[in-house]
């Protein structure tokens, strides 16, 4: 048994980060995970499942909305950037370092497609991480650009975002896209239908909704948190890939894979990149589960 409390610390810039904290039954100090979620997507997005079983397995678990989205404050609204998330991600670890409940000397972090891709960076750059699960990971933003725009549609994609870089610095405000679309004169970020399908699922009235700026597309872009992988040893380091992943791609995420250094362990999962968060979530949960127990150890 856990019990969740709503929470609340402060990120860089004086911004408020909010979320919710597990905390098992019994006295502790536990070890604790702390968890993120992808792009554009809020804790709402199916990673309670996952926190509640981390928690009964006697972890205090923080689960935190990125800036600018969800419950935590921030603006503009619905804007990502990578480096801004991973430095609010510290600050996570030090709110968990100042927790009674928790065992400052035993924390790891999971992290899930964009955040994926922070928690390579954030294992191989903060030795206060002493363990890591990366799902369905982020590994290259130019790849995932190059391939998923169409050779001939690329200059004009080029142009698009180059174009909103001249509008904000003239003082504009950020233009916004769909996260998800049907339509193909929409602009989005994701078009598939099991993106739309996760991204536009019941949230049970949480602060979400289909919208994320233009530039953030840019930053992803230009994001390659796979470089870091081959710095994470000697922490642990857990990959859950899917094998037919569209979004991140499986064989990027598999010679990032290949890439890193010992102790670390890969859970290939079939079918594409959501399929963690539901058909295949007893495997992904359970084998992150094992991976933390057998690192951090639990009460």
């Amino acid at each position: 048994m856990h019990v969740r409390h709503a929470i609340e610390f402060t990120g860089e810039h004086e911004v408020a980060l909010r979320g919710w904290l597990f905390v098992p039954a019994g006295t502790g100090p536990w070890p604790a995970i702390s968890m993120c979620h992808g792009f554009a997507a809020v804790k709402e997005h199916g990673l309670e499942r996952f926190a509640r079983a981390f928690a009964d397995a006697g972890f205090v678990v923080l689960v935190h909305d990125h800036r600018n989205f969800g419950a935590s404050g921030g603006l503009p609204r619905h804007d990502i950037d990578p480096a801004m998330q991973l430095a609010d991600w510290r600050r996570a670890l030090s709110f968990l370092e100042g927790r009674r409940e928790v065992d400052a000397g035993r924390i790891g972090i999971w992290g899930t497609s964009y955040s994926g891709g922070h928690a390579l960076v954030l294992a191989a750059v903060d030795r206060r991480v002493r363990c890591v699960v990366a799902q369905v990971p982020t590994i290259s933003g130019y790849e995932q650009s190059r391939r998923r725009v169409a050779p001939d549609a690329m200059p004009a994609y080029l142009d698009l975002l180059a174009d909103e870089l001249r509008a904000v610095h003239a003082g504009r405000a950020p233009r916004t896209q769909a996260v998800v679309a049907d339509d193909p004169a929409q602009p989005a970020a994701y078009r598939s239908s099991e993106a739309r399908d996760f991204y536009l699922q019941d949230l049970g009235g949480a602060d979400w909704n289909n919208t994320v700026t233009v530039r953030s597309s840019d930053r992803a872009r230009q994001y390659e948190p796979g470089i870091w992988a081959a710095r994470i040893a000697p922490t642990p380091l857990l990959m859950v890939v899917a094998d037919d992943d569209r979004v991140t791609l499986s064989d990027l995420e598999l010679q990032a894979y290949e890439a890193a250094l010992q102790p670390k362990r890969l859970v290939l999962l079939r079918g594409g990149h959501f399929t963690p968060y539901d058909t295949h979530f007893p495997i992904a949960c359970g084998a992150a589960r094992d991976w933390f127990a057998e690192h951090l150890g639990a009460e």
